[in-house]
This record gives structure tokens, C-alpha cells and sequence, in this order.
């Protein structure tokens, strides 16, 4: 196991947030440390505003730090000031000038708030660093962190020029972020480099006809490289068990045989709903059938009067509640308020929506429509998503989403209280 400690030692954080002197904010680093070291040998320190900091106490930092037994030192960019250059002359810097420099790896943590992440993390492992701390889909503070996905592909795009190797599989990338993607209900931007749907689209005709000749002259990486089917073979409803199976276990899912037989009965019923079944697809309805939070709440039938007539939309609703059925209709300013109106007086609660998105799984008016809601309630936020190929049911299945991931932090707030 390993210990990560850090202070910050940035003139601008000693002074407003530590309010300590330098020498003091030393002294705290050895104490922190040493405590750490005593418990386990496997101890990073990071100095907190690395890149604002004054770089010869900074070395005087470190070195304190590895004295005291830190064997990874962290440089942070914490509120993505560095430029590239400056970051690469930085950690070359103190590789250089840190007397116990080679008892410890370096490693970098670098922020995006100047969409520099990538860059700078790439400069510093070309400058000697060699651990990068990174983020999948580069999720983090404020702007985010370094994407794993562009550092990582990076290094192998550029082998020739970096020299360097991870142990990360690169087929597992895009898989991996279409998970987490639907896990916190956040659509991955289409321009998102590595993973974004237009990362490895060609509309340009003198692009397409380069790419038709031979697909090195527009691509630098594979699809497959990073887990991005080619000429997908899409399912149907008369596609068997064996595969959906399959493209189960090509997009990383390790199910068991009842789980894979629930989620084949779940392909057949939506193929009578739309014609192809794509990847996306099949994901949405794992993350709906298998990932599922248990069910306080759940929906059974709606249907909804909406369009520019003189009445008032409205949604009428069958529910199960706490394992009870229970019927409501409600009104609202359109389909969608009128659905989430109802829900909430027939739930009880009350919750402000934050957020409402809605994104089409895949392309075609037959698409799936996948929608994403926030909800606060007393001080307390929830993510909830669902998807249908009506995009009202999609949102009702979201807000209910929500409201059963609200219901599940109530409860382990009791239980923690007993």
C-alpha cells in the first residue's frame, strides 16, 4: 500500500491558506513523511502549486521530502498555469539540482484549466518524469486532468520519439469510457480526441479517398488500437444468445450466463422496437439491466397528451413504490414537466432539476434516446440516466434513475448513523 501525503509550497498558498512561513511548511513536510515512512515504505509527497512555486525552495522541498523517506515525488500543475517548455525546464530542474533526486521516481499531476494537460504531462515525462498521474476521459477539478487516453496513446503514436512504454491496453480505452460515460450520465464530446464519435470520421473527399487508398494517410492510430470496432456486425432479432455473447465480451463486459441470457432477452425485445442493434446500444441496456440500483422506485406504464391543443399536457402514471402500485396523473408546461410533476407527488418528494440532457445512442430516427437528469434535494445531488427509443419514457426512466440513487444515500446516511 502506499501513502500520498502533500502540503503546498507555492508563496501564494503558504502565505494565505497555510498562513506558515517557509521554514515552517518544511518542517511539516518532514513530520508528515517521516510518520508515513514509519508506517510503510512506499510513500508519495506532493508539493501542492508545484508550478507556482519558487524553484529553489521547491528543490529544497523535495530534497526535505526524500530525506524523510518519500519515494515518489509529485510535481502538480494544480491550476494548469505551466506552459510545456516551462515544465519540461522545471522537473529537468529538479532532477538536476536535488542532491537525492535518483532515490525517488518522479511523477506530475497536471490540470487543464489552459487546455495544456496533455502537453504538459508530455513534457515532463520527456524531461525525466516517469510516473504521470492522469484521468480517464481527463474527469477532474474544474477543467479536468490529464486524459489517460491522449497521454497514453501519445507515448504509443510517438514511441520514436518518447522511448517510453506503459502497461495500459489500449483496447480497453474506448470501452472503458463508454462505461464510465454512462455511469455519470455525461455524453463524451464528439471532438473528444482518442474517444469522441468524429475521432476517426473522415467527411473531407480528398481525406476519404486517402483513407479508402490506405488508411495511414489521415489516421496516426487504429480504431482497433483503442477498442473502436471497425465494421461492426450489428444484432437483430434473430440474433442468438451466443452473439450477443460475444459482442458482450468485445465490448469488455464479463457477465455471468444468467446476465448474459437477461441481457439477449432484453436485445430481442428492443430489435422489435428498431431494426439494428449497435455497441451502444447493448451497453444502454446493460448499464438499465444489469447495473441497476435496487428499485425503491419503479416504472410500470405511462402515457402522455402533449402537442399545441388547448389542454394542458399531461401524464398519466402506473408505479411501483416501496414494492406497491400506485396510479397518478399530473399536468405540466410540457411532456416532459408534466412526466416529472407527476412523479414527484406520486414519490412524495420533491426535487429540484437541475440539469436535463438528451442524447441519441446511436443515428437513425429509430435511435435509442438516452437522457441524463440532475436532481438536488435537501442539499443532497444525484445523477440519474435511462434510455428508450421514446425519449418521454427515456426521461422518466432518468428522473427515477435519480430518485432510487437518492433514496440509496438516505439509507446509508441511517445506517451510518446507527
Amino acid at each position: 500500500p502506499r501513502i500520498h501525503t502533500f502540503l503546498a509550497t507555492s508563496p501564494l498558498h503558504m502565505r494565505h491558506k497555510l498562513n506558515k512561513s517557509p521554514e515552517q511548511v518544511l518542517e511539516m513536510i518532514q513530520a508528515a513523511v517521516s510518520f508515513a515512512a514509519g508506517l510503510t515504505p512506499n510513500v508519495e509527497f506532493s508539493c501542492e502549486d508545484a508550478s507556482r512555486s519558487e524553484r529553489d525552495f521547491l528543490a529544497v522541498a523535495v530534497e526535505r521530502a526524500i530525506a524523510s523517506g518519500a519515494t515518489t515525488i509529485n510535481i502538480p500543475d494544480t491550476v494548469g498555469y505551466a506552459q510545456p517548455q516551462e515544465f519540461y525546464e522545471l522537473i529537468k530542474f529538479l532532477l538536476a539540482t536535488v542532491p537525492n533526486a535518483s532515490k525517488a521516481v518522479f511523477s506530475v499531476h497536471c490540470h487543464n484549466d489552459l487546455g495544456l494537460a496533455t502537453a504538459n504531462t508530455l513534457a515532463a515525462l520527456a524531461a525525466g518524469a516517469r510516473q504521470a498521474e492522469v484521468t480517464l476521459c481527463g474527469i477532474g477539478e474544474r477543467a479536468g486532468n490529464a486524459p489517460i487516453e491522449e497521454v497514453v496513446m501519445a507515448l504509443k503514436t510517438r514511441a520514436n520519439y518518447y522511448n517510453l512504454e506503459t502497461n495500459v491496453r489500449g483496447e480497453q480505452i474506448y470501452p472503458s469510457s463508454r462505461l464510465l460515460s454512462m455511469i455519470i450520465g455525461q455524453p463524451i464530446p464528439p471532438y473528444k480526441p482518442i474517444i469522441g464519435g468524429n475521432a476517426f470520421a473522415h467527411e473531407s473527399g480528398i481525406h476519404q479517398a486517402g483513407v479508402l487508398k490506405c488508411a495511414e494517410t489521415y489516421e496516426i492510430m487504429t480504431p482497433a488500437s483503442v477498442g473502436r470496432a471497425g465494421n461492426e456486425m450489428v444484432l437483430g432479432k434473430h440474433s442468438g444468445r451466443n452473439a450477443v455473447k460475444a459482442r458482450l465480451e468485445e465490448l469488455g463486459f464479463n457477465l455471468s450466463e444468467v446476465q448474459v441470457t437477461q441481457v439477449t432477452e432484453a436485445v430481442k425485445q428492443l430489435a422489435d422496437k428498431k431494426k439494428n442493434i449497435f455497441s451502444e446500444d447493448v451497453e444502454a441496456l446493460v448499464l438499465e439491466e444489469i447495473y441497476r440500483l435496487p428499485d425503491k422506485y419503479r416504472l410500470k406504464h405511462l402515457s402522455v397528451l402533449a402537442g399545441n391543443m388547448a389542454l394542458p399536457p399531461t401524464a398519466a402514471l402506473v408505479m411501483d413504490v416501496d414494492g406497491q402500485e400506485q396510479k397518478m396523473s399530473g399536468f405540466g408546461v410540457g411532456a416532459v414537466d408534466a412526466v416529472f410533476n407527476t412523479i414527484s407527488q406520486l414519490t412524495g418528494r420533491s426535487p429540484v432539476l437541475k440539469q436535463y440532457a438528451v442524447n441519441a445512442i446511436t443515428g437513425g430516427t429509430d435511435a435509442q434516446g438516452e437522457v441524463t437528469v440532475r436532481l438536488e434535494e435537501g442539499g443532497h445531488k444525484s445523477v440519474g440516466r435511462g434510455s428508450d427509443g421514446d425519449v418521454i419514457v427515456a426521461s422518466a426512466k432518468a428522473f427515477i434513475n435519480a430518485l432510487n440513487r437518492l433514496a440509496k444515500k438516505e439509507e446509508e446516511r441511517e445506517c451510518a448513523t446507527l
